[in-house]
């Protein structure tokens, strides 16, 4: 499915891919532990972070692809930064960004 299609949500230590239009689960993937974890796409990569943990997933079907334990760094929250902050946006603030730029297009 194209990831245009399919929102990224990070809840209780998993990633879940839902159909955007249908809310359908697509995949899921279990990562650590059973807090928060934050998801980032960027230029078509997706990221998680958990438990003081970086992870890569492949945005079609949840794969972990690689991931880092940031070892001496302890279980605090991750933030995600890249060179190219712009499309650096968390999942929420891109779909709102999204509907931002249809209403504008289609307006009255």
């Amino acid at each position: 499915m194209p990831q245009a299609n399919v929102i990224y949500l990070g809840v209780k230590g998993s990633v879940v891919a839902l159909d955007r239009a249908t809310g359908t689960e697509v995949w899921r993937t279990r990562l650590k532990g059973s807090g928060f974890v934050n998801c980032v796409l960027e230029q078509g990569q997706l990221y998680a972070t958990t438990r003081g943990e970086i992870f890569r997933l492949d945005p079609t079907n949840g794969q972990i692809v690689w991931n880092n334990p940031l070892s001496g760094l302890g279980l605090g929250l991750v933030t995600v930064g890249t060179a190219v902050p712009s499309q650096a946006v968390p999942m929420e603030e891109k779909r709102r960004q999204e509907q931002q730029a249809a209403a504008a297009g289609g307006g009255a």
